[in-house]
């Protein structure tokens, strides 16, 4: 069978870029499609195995590898403008538009969400604040786009035949903002590389893209409170010179680090904090392959993937208070690594690679045998 990938989007390698690699795993044939990609040659190689992606015009205009979420109106466009005609199988790896892509009904779509598109559902007010767009004639006009968009991605909704959500969290909202069924696979965690390490240093560990939504200030100001406990914080992003200018002498910025430094900190850390509602939650399930607890927002992916008092705890509600007394509760209590470790292996990519096989291609087979009966 002729076979097509399309993302969304290749200018980082991040958690949907795992599932991706993960796929190309199964199967080494895929075409590729995105709406733009920036990927460096390492990544490129890492995640696509160095194959070519085909882009859209949005990879050509100006200031698109700097922004290109700022041509969002065009997106619909953009994606619909690909000829996907003469494949017999296509997987989407969708947080936004690469669902949208034109199929006809000899072909069958599989669409991996990751989370129905957050600029036009559930985010849509605070992506408007912090792209600027909330007040005045911008905000009008951004409003107007958006609530184009959110007609659009109801409507190409139906042309799916089948989703797979990252997480029960998100199947969920796959069936409150579609009204379609779907089956959760998790997403692939490296837990080969996320080895466990018994031996903890007196230090918490955070890590994330410095950008509003993940909430790592929250996180900064509950330590601010706790000047007897360390706090080292990893990544860059548009927050970070703000939460510097905030921190107290208790937290240490290491900015963005490669992966082999990333799972030292994360090996040797008491605790992973997490204040984000994630849609799944890659890294939390990876402190844990670490042996590693987590203290984690009681909201999103993360109910799934940490167990309370076994591999972690939870907190209610996105306030620094709320973290500053999980973490003094954090404090009075005692976890086994090795079972933290066990916990997370469950999510392993092997599970990951056999579960999507197994999925994918017995839809194919009782699609196929569907066309002879047409």
């Amino acid at each position: 069978m002729k076979k097509a990938l399309i993302s969304d989007w290749y200018y980082v390698n991040g958690g949907a870029e795992k599932v991706i690699h993960s796929i190309n795993s199964i199967w080494d044939d895929f075409d590729h499609f995105a709406l733009i990609d920036f990927l460096s040659d390492e990544d490129r190689n890492f995640i696509l195995n160095g194959k070519k992606v085909k882009t859209s015009f949005i990879q050509k205009l100006p200031t698109a590898k700097k922004n290109h979420r700022k041509f969002l109106q065009l997106f619909p466009i953009a994606i619909e403008q690909f000829d996907l005609s003469d494949y017999d199988l296509i997987i989407s790896s969708s947080s936004a538009v690469a669902k949208g892509i034109k199929t006809h009904k000899n072909q069958l779509h599989i669409c991996y969400c990751h989370s129905p598109m957050r600029y036009a559902w559930d985010l849509k007010d605070q992506y408007l604040k912090d792209a600027g767009l909330d007040k005045g004639l911008k905000g009008i006009y951004a409003k107007s786009v958006l609530n184009k968009i959110k007609k659009w991605d109801l409507s190409n909704s139906e042309d799916v035949d089948f989703f797979i959500a990252n997480s029960n969290h998100i199947a969920q909202r796959i069936k409150n903002t579609y009204g379609r069924e779907s089956i959760v696979i998790y997403p692939p965690v490296d837990v080969d590389f996320f080895s466990l390490e018994e031996k903890k240093e007196d230090y918490y560990f955070t890590a994330s893209r410095l950008v509003s939504y993940k909430k790592t200030q929250l996180i900064v100001e509950a330590f601010n409170e706790l000047p007897h406990l360390k706090l080292i914080v990893a990544g860059d992003g548009p927050e970070l010179e703000k939460l510097q200018k905030i921190a107290k002498s208790n937290i240490e910025f290491v900015g963005f680090i490669e992966n082999g430094k990333l799972k030292v900190l994360m090996q040797k850390a008491k605790a992973f904090v997490f204040a984000a509602e994630e849609d799944f939650g890659i890294i939390p399930v990876e402190a844990q392959a670490c042996g590693t607890p987590v203290i984690a927002l009681a909201k999103g992916g993360t109910l799934e993937t940490v167990i309370a008092n076994k591999t972690g705890i939870f907190f209610e509600g996105q306030f620094a208070q709320k973290i500053k007394e999980a973490v003094l509760n954090f404090e009075t209590k005692v976890f086994d690594p090795k079972l933290i470790r066990e916990h997370a292996l469950s999510f392993s990519k092997q599970r990951f690679e056999k579960e999507m096989k197994e999925f994918v291609e017995t839809k194919f087979k009782e699609h196929q045998e569907s066309l002879k009966t047409r």
